[in-house]
């Protein structure tokens, strides 16, 4: 086995250590700016060395928001609520219909079956746009217009095609003959499903339901049009930082800082569950 050189190891640490920081660099300096007052961040050039303040953590968990007009009063904490339960109400629907409905695309070839995974699959790629005027006009009618049901049914053209194509994939990865193998035993198909397939599948539907949930909670098109300001989500919140004496820049970074955090601890608790993946295809025939 070649050895690297004492030069080669340095090179190549200094490298990865400018591609972190490179990439890095935009969320070390959000956090930076969290506890920054407007005055401190707009200074010119900027200052690396500052008193640190909890000002903008503590107006967005009161909900008072000081600036030159005066003391507004933001809902942020009610939108980081909304955006926590539509998110996670949003991607367990999804998950429910569609990891069965990706196992029977995956096992079951019928005739229209892949116009049918197709279609589904254009509601994630049409803008929204195209859908939010004939949705506004029918969740009136149906009574569904700024509600939670309303919101949480619309987020399914986010999360329910991008589900069933991913889910879709592991379950295709999984031989057949296991199954087959489970089934001739004497048990049941939901059984097969239930204890073969979706243990399986497992590290491919927490991926799923990460991406998902990732898109749901960064979604803000939906929420701006067919939800008012007590429903809607920290992405349509953050508005209200931006007043008629200028831009809160100190409380939009506490504000993200905050709004990372349910993704983040998220990705990092479901990161063991996806490292499962890479022997998913061991069994494959």
């Amino acid at each position: 086995m070649e050895q690297t050189s004492p030069l080669e190891t340095v090179l190549r640490g200094i490298a990865l250590t400018l591609v972190v920081i490179f990439f890095m660099f935009p969320i070390i300096w959000i956090v930076l700016m969290s506890f920054q007052t407007n005055e401190t961040i707009l200074t010119i050039p900027p200052k690396l060395a500052f008193t640190p303040t909890l000002e903008n953590y503590t107006a967005l968990i009161t909900g008072k928001l000081t600036s030159a007009a005066g003391t507004l009063d933001i809902a942020f904490m009610r939108n980081l609520g909304n955006s926590v339960f539509l998110s996670v109400a949003s991607v367990a629907i999804a998950l429910i219909l569609g990891v069965p409905a990706a196992y029977a695309f995956a096992r079951h070839k019928f005739r229209g079956s892949e116009d049918i995974a197709f279609t589904l699959l254009s509601f994630r790629f049409a803008p929204p746009l195209l859908v939010l005027l004939p949705l506004t006009q029918y969740f009136q009618w149906m009574g569904l217009s700024d509600t939670y049901v309303g919101l949480i049914w619309v987020y399914q053209l986010i999360c329910l095609p991008l589900i069933l194509w991913i889910v879709r994939g592991y379950f295709e990865d999984i031989s057949a003959d296991v199954e087959y193998a489970y089934r001739i035993a004497g048990h049941s198909w939901f059984a097969t499903f239930r204890k073969i397939a979706l243990p399986l599948a497992g590290p491919g539907i927490a991926a799923a339901g990460l991406l998902a949930f990732i898109f749901a909670w960064n979604n803000f098109v939906f929420a701006l049009v067919l939800a008012s300001a007590d429903k809607q989500p920290v992405t349509v919140g953050a508005l209200a930082f931006v007043t008629a004496s200028g831009i809160q820049y100190g409380q939009i970074a506490a504000a993200i800082v905050l709004s990372i955090a349910p993704t983040l601890a998220i990705a990092l608790y479901a990161q063991r569950y996806l490292v499962e993946g890479l022997s998913l295809g061991a069994v494959k025939g």
